[in-house]
Formats: C-alpha cells, sequence, structure tokens
C-alpha cells in the first residue's frame, strides 16, 4: 500500500484488512509504503508494525510519487499472491479473497479492479474514462479502469515489472509486455473519501497520456529502438534522395531550361527530408547505446525501515 497523510485512515484500515485475512486463515504480510509523508503517517506505521508482526514499513525521505512507492514495495514483497490498494480506505479489503481465487485458481496473472460504480467527483471521473479508452485501444488489452488501486498479481509479475515516473497507472500493459498475457478484470466495490483528501493534480491531464504513449514504446521498441527510428529514417531519406533524384533527371535529360535546383521549391523539401532520415538514423543509434548501458533510475532515498 502506498501512502502519503493518510494519517486517520491506517489503523482502520489495518484492522479491516487484519480482520478479512484472519477470517480466510490467510498468510500475510502488510507493506505500507510512506512516500514522504507530513501528516505523522509513519509513526503510525511504525506503531503497527510494533505491535502485529504481519506489518512491515518503508519511508522514503521525501515524495517520490506513486510509481516509485510501488515499485519499492514489489521489490520488497515476498508472498506468491501480491494485492496492491490505496490506503485513503476507497479500496474494500474484503475483495481480497476473490481476487485471491481469481490468481490461484483461475490461473490468472492479473487481475484489475474495476469501480464500476464511483464515488469521484466528475473532474476526476472523465479523465479517467478518456485514459481507458485510449489505453484500450493502444494496448490491445480491454479493461474498463487501468487505474484501479487494487489488483492482484502472481508473485513473477512484479518482480518482473519497472515503474518510474507515472507508470502505475498501466501496470497490466507492462505485465502483458514482460510476456504475462492472463489479464482478468474483477468489478470491485468504491468506497466514498473517509479522511483526508484527494491527492489527485491537474498534472494527470499531461503526465497520463505521455506516460501511455512511453509504455507502448518501451513495450514495442525499447529493445530495439532502431526498429522504429531506422524505418522512419530509411523512408524519410529515400523520399527524400528519390526526390532529389528526379530533380536531376528532369534538369539533366527533361526540361534543360527549367529553374537551378536550388531555385525550386522540392529541392529544399528533398533536402529536408533526408537531413530528417539521417536524424532518425541517428536517434535511432543513441537508443540502442543507452539501452545497452542502462541506468540506476529506480534508486529511491529511503529513510526508514522497520
Amino acid at each position: 500500500m502506498p501512502l502519503y497523510n493518510e494519517v486517520e485512515s491506517l489503523p482502520e484500515l489495518h484492522a479491516w484488512i487484519k480482520k478479512v485475512m484472519d477470517e480466510n486463515n490467510f498468510s500475510y504480510e502488510v507493506v505500507f509504503v510512506d512516500d514522504g509523508s507530513k501528516d505523522g503517517s509513519w509513526e503510525v506505521v511504525e506503531q503497527l508494525a510494533s505491535n502485529f508482526p504481519e506489518v512491515r514499513g518503508i519511508k522514503f525521505q521525501r515524495n517520490y510519487g506513486k510509481s516509485a512507492a510501488l515499485q519499492k514495495g514489489f521489490e520488497a514483497v515476498v508472498g506468491q499472491v501480491v494485492i496492491t490498494m490505496d490506503a485513503d480506505l476507497q479500496d474494500s479489503p474484503d475483495e481480497i479473497p476473490e481476487l485471491y481465487r481469481m490468481i490461484t485458481e483461475g490461473q490468472l496473472d492479473v487481475v484489475s479492479g474495476w469501480k464500476k460504480k464511483r464515488y469521484d467527483p466528475i473532474t476526476k471521473t472523465i479523465p479517467t474514462k478518456l485514459y481507458n479508452w485510449t489505453a484500450r485501444r493502444l494496448s490491445g488489452i480491454y479493461l474498463h479502469d487501468f487505474n484501479c488501486g487494487l489488483k492482484a498479481y502472481k508473485l513473477p509479475v512484479v518482480k518482473s515489472v519497472e515503474l518510474y515516473g507515472d507508470m502505475h497507472r498501466y501496470i497490466p500493459v507492462l505485465a502483458k509486455y514482460a510476456g504475462f498475457n492472463n489479464i482478468g478484470e474483477k468489478v470491485v466495490q468504491h468506497q466514498s473519501r473517509k479522511y483526508g483528501v484527494t491527492k489527485f493534480g491537474l498534472n494527470r491531464f499531461v503526465n497520463g497520456p505521455l506516460d501511455l504513449l512511453s509504455v507502448v514504446f518501451m513495450g514495442k521498441f525499447g529493445k530495439k529502438p532502431m526498429h522504429l527510428f531506422g524505418a522512419l529514417g530509411m523512408v524519410m531519406f529515400m523520399i527524400g534522395f528519390g526526390i532529389a533524384f528526379y530533380l536531376i533527371i528532369d534538369k539533366v535529360f527533361i526540361d534543360t531550361s527549367a529553374k537551378l535546383l536550388a531555385q525550386r521549391t522540392e529541392f529544399f523539401i528533398s533536402l529536408v527530408a533526408m537531413i530528417v532520415g539521417v536524424q532518425f538514423f541517428l536517434a535511432g543509434f543513441i537508443g540502442e547505446l543507452i539501452g545497452r548501458n542502462s541506468s540506476t533510475r529506480n534508486v529511491y532515498l529511503i529513510e526508514k525501515e522497520v
């Protein structure tokens, strides 16, 4: 559970989870990842960890975002079935047994929650519908609610995906590109927010589409960027070269009285096309170099762990 300033919700959320897990005789751990909270949330996590052995906590030194929190949580978990949920009590722990059953008995790799009936304001639901429609078209995964925080995974799935930026919205897409194609969906109960304020920001309007394009691009061409940029470069260069070749033939053999090549508009079009083609080629080469020398982008400052 990634969390940011949810001090009121945490005791009630843990009690609810514990009740569900004990009723079903599950062995389990609860991993709270505090994304740099300023309201005393970490003190609550420390208290829960001291009283309940199943509770683990990771605290970021500053706020990195939900994707970073999920990434560190995925690195920490050991359970064979991993369930994520938000810490604001809008996701119901009562869904856990059925999510677990769908993973273990339904042979699914990922089960994504679908908040069919939502209690969010219209300023949040309309962008969500737009993003989900776009994500379905670009990814080929027909889920109704990509961004639902309540999801279940097989352990190998969370160990295979890498989250950064705001990629948490498209974990099913990342799972698909990692080779986990059995992706299902479950209608889940959505609760209205009980404590605190929403973390929804206007930056989602920009970051959401950009992250989706990044996910699709990395999934298809992350290991072979030259296949995209090289193809585009070849097409652009051949278009420019073809126009230039035609102009030369026309000037030398057909219309010798025509304008000089440098005076014709087509000449500059061909020149730009060839230059752009070369630039695409160079982008492909740079992408290949970067891909073969990966950086440590998922390094976050951890202040405390319990």
